[in-house]
């Protein structure tokens, strides 16, 4: 079955399958044990790693400089979609990193590109993001309270909590938001800073659960010192940093929910085929047929937002509109499309025996998860009735090398 257009590239097709297969025999009879994270979850993914490795799948979209493969996003995409039907895929297949490498290739130091991004490709080196505060709204960065001041010896000294902090548990590194000058909500001031989790002062203070599932954190930071060309760029430019992250973050987000509401598709229309009653297949009810045929324009009507949002970051064009009706439509749909499959599952769909719990707390985090589908909205609908001058092509506010 196809998902609506556009088709992927012929020299991507066989690439594409081999991934998908991966995912499908390697990561996904994983997921009990990576779903519930810990060292046992570690051992795995290294295993699943090693393996990536050896069939010639590891690191595809990362810079091939760096030890990776080099796809450029409008062939990368429809390998997003492959490896992002198991959650754990991007961590297995060693794209999982390509945010991080990406920001510290681009805006690191001298001395941070020399020690981290070759490393973090390798799978060496784990990182994580902090950006998120306990007390903080999400979609305020302005009120933003962690604090960075600055050492006589020239390094920083950072104080603060942060939550929701994807993988810190087991980051080696984590890139955090604080502020180098002003005071909440002064505009100006943010900064990132790479801190090693290694350092004097770092806490992971517990786990926070995501309706059930592990992997996020809530982590303190008590006057850790960081090395002043830790610094992410220039004092100041997080916002323009983070924004450029984002973009491509969440419409990489976009396609990883396309290939799970596929994978739950798949399994909604299997249901329908093979569940029998003591009239006939489950699948010559209408209602059932309803279910499906939803499910299937969700998924061909969003597929396309998604890939406008690829085309006009490859071709590093403003894509904030295009991200911001991706990212909603994409949430949206993941949900539409697992809470179908599991009505037609019935109690199946509720219990451990298929991937469909899973795939249903994931359609629901998505619509807050980088941003809540409210703050998309207000922000598309801005641009639309008050449009700003075209931004600076991506990348013109990096450091020189």
């Amino acid at each position: 079955m196809t998902t609506g257009l556009p088709e992927c590239p012929a020299d991507t097709v066989e690439l594409r399958d081999r991934v998908a297969h991966f995912v499908r025999d390697r990561v996904m009879p994983q997921e009990p044990v990576l779903d519930c994270g810990g060292p046992d979850a570690s051992a795995v993914l290294r295993e699943l790693g090693r393996q990536a490795k050896d069939q010639g799948l590891w690191a595809l979209p990362l810079p091939a400089e760096l030890g990776g493969q080099g796809l450029p996003l409008r062939r990368y995409a429809h390998i997003a979609e492959a490896e992002g039907a198991s959650d754990h895929g991007p961590a297995a297949l060693g794209s999982a990193s390509l945010l991080d490498v990406l920001m510290l290739r681009g805006q690191g130091s001298a001395r941070v590109r020399a020690l981290y991004p070759e490393r973090l490709a390798s799978g060496e080196l784990r990182s994580s993001y902090a950006m998120t505060e306990p007390d903080v709204p999400g979609t305020d960065p302005f009120l933003t309270e962690t604090r960075a001041r600055s050492a006589p010896d020239g390094s920083w000294r950072v104080s603060g909590r942060k939550w929701f902090t994807t993988g810190a548990a087991d980051a080696d590194l984590v890139t955090v938001l604080a502020r180098t000058g002003g005071a909440p909500p002064d505009r100006g001031g943010l900064s990132l800073l790479l801190v090693r989790t290694d350092s004097p002062g770092f806490r992971v203070v517990r786990e926070l659960p995501v309706l059930g599932a592990g992997g996020q954190w809530e982590i303190a930071l008590d006057d850790v010192p960081v090395p002043g060309d830790h610094l992410i760029g220039r004092p100041g430019e997080a916002l323009t940093i983070a924004g450029e992250r984002l973009q491509l973050g969440r419409t990489l987000r976009c396609l990883r929910w396309l290939g799970q509401a596929r994978r739950a598709f798949d399994l909604m229309r299997d249901r329908a085929l093979t569940r029998t009653r003591s009239r006939g297949p489950l699948g010559d009810l209408q209602l059932v047929q309803r279910h499906l045929f939803d499910a299937l324009l969700a998924l061909r009507t969003t597929r396309p937002l998604v890939y406008e949002a690829v085309a006009r970051l490859d071709a590093g064009r403003d894509a904030h509109v295009e991200v911001g009706l991706a990212k909603v439509a994409a949430a949206r749909m993941l949900q539409e499309v697992t809470d179908a499959a599991i009505q037609v599952h019935g109690a199946a769909g509720l219990g451990p025996d298929t991937a469909l719990p899973g795939l249903f707390r994931t359609g629901r985090t998505a619509r807050i998860l980088d941003g809540p589908d409210e703050l998309h909205v207000s922000s598309v609908a801005r641009r639309v009735l008050f449009p700003t001058p075209p931004l600076p092509p991506s990348g013109a506010a990096r450091r020189t090398p």
